[in-house]
This record gives structure tokens, C-alpha cells and sequence, in this order.
């Protein structure tokens, strides 16, 4: 998206935001967000699980704060070494928000009165997926949500880069607890390098 906002407003509220979040960074640190780079209009985050052993990378996020914060921040799953966004099938952190059935519906066994729903969203596996949350500005571009504007969350602070990580934190990151590992040995030949 062009920048159409007066890029010095968007700057300013941009640096603000990493300043922010500069102040909290050994707490964030403890939480497994590392912010690697931040220059306007991105800000690129690495996440982990602290609460695995051994701790793991488990996402890395860029946020694009073009236009902010008459829009909300874009954000994008990408690869943490070259920083290529990611396809749906390539994202392996489960990101599910667990929300309450109406009142006159029936018990799901196992369940309960509640269903998950993917918060990473796409239409086909080799598609770029979209954080649907209120705060991110594919969600509010998104068709299916022209009946929730950004406009009403944007003095609430959803845009701001706390708020988004703390939700990839609740939903994507503390529900972990443990690896399930594959193992494929492959050999080759002394004098040849492996492959």
C-alpha cells in the first residue's frame, strides 16, 4: 500500500511505538520476543517458546506500519534468515482462539460449549496467509469484515506491536508444550560432503 498519510505522523507514531518498546525489552526478551530490526515504516520480530526445552524459534513476524495509524499494520509471516514471507503450509505455528458457542447450542464432545477457530487464514496452502484479528489491516480489508472497521479499535492500541505479539503469544506460542519430531537419517559417501 502506497503511503498516503503524511509519512512524518506515521514516522513519529512509528518511533514512539519502538521507543515503547525498548523500555520493556529485557521483559519481552523473557517472553521469547526479540525485535531484531525496526525502521520505519517495518519492524521485524523474531518469537520463541521459552517454555520448551530446549527453548525454540517458533515465528518471525514483520510488521509494516505504512500508513499508521490511519491503518492498521500490516503483518506477514516470513522466514527468519532471509525474511521471504511464507505460504500457509510453510507457517507450522498453530494459532487457534478458543470462543464460546451461542447459548442454545449443543455440547461438541471433547469440546465442550467451545470452538477453535484459525487465526492464520488462507484459501489455499500455497497462499499467503492472514493474521484475522481486529488491529491487522488484512483483516480490515478482508471482504468478509467490512462490518468492523478499524476505525473501532484504533484509539484501543490494537495496531501497536505489544498488542499484536501478545496475541501470537496467547494463542500461537504458550499453547505449546512439547515437540513431536520426525527423524529421517539420510547417508553419504566418505570424501563427498553431506547433503
Amino acid at each position: 500500500m502506497p503511503q498516503v498519510v503524511d509519512p512524518e505522523v506515521s514516522k513519529r507514531k512509528f518511533d514512539q511505538m519502538i521507543e515503547s518498546f525498548g523500555r520493556y525489552e529485557d521483559t519481552y526478551r523473557a517472553r521469547g520476543w526479540f525485535l531484531i530490526t525496526a525502521a520505519f515504516p517495518e519492524a521485524v520480530v523474531l518469537m520463541a517458546a521459552p517454555q520448551l526445552e530446549p527453548p525454540t524459534l517458533v515465528a518471525c513476524l514483520k510488521l509494516d506500519y505504512t500508513n499508521y495509524d490511519a491503518y492498521p499494520p500490516s503483518v506477514t509471516f516470513v522466514h527468519p534468515f532471509n525474511l521471504k514471507p511464507l505460504m500457509a503450509s510453510e507457517v507450522r505455528l498453530p494459532l487457534f482462539q478458543q470462543v464460546a458457542l451461542g447459548e442454545d447450542a449443543t455440547p461438541i464432545a471433547g469440546i465442550g460449549l467451545k470452538q477453535r477457530l484459525p487465526l492464520l487464514q488462507a484459501y489455499q496452502p500455497t497462499d499467503l496467509p492472514f493474521l484475522c484479528l481486529a488491529g491487522v489491516l488484512e483483516y480490515h480489508m478482508h471482504p468478509g469484515h467490512t462490518g468492523d472497521p478499524w476505525e473501532l479499535y484504533r484509539c484501543e492500541g490494537r495496531g501497536r506491536i505489544e498488542y499484536l505479539l501478545e496475541q501470537i503469544d496467547k494463542y500461537g506460542v504458550r499453547p505449546l508444550t512439547g515437540y513431536a519430531l520426525g527423524l529421517r537419517i539420510t547417508g553419504y559417501t566418505i570424501g563427498e560432503p553431506p547433503r
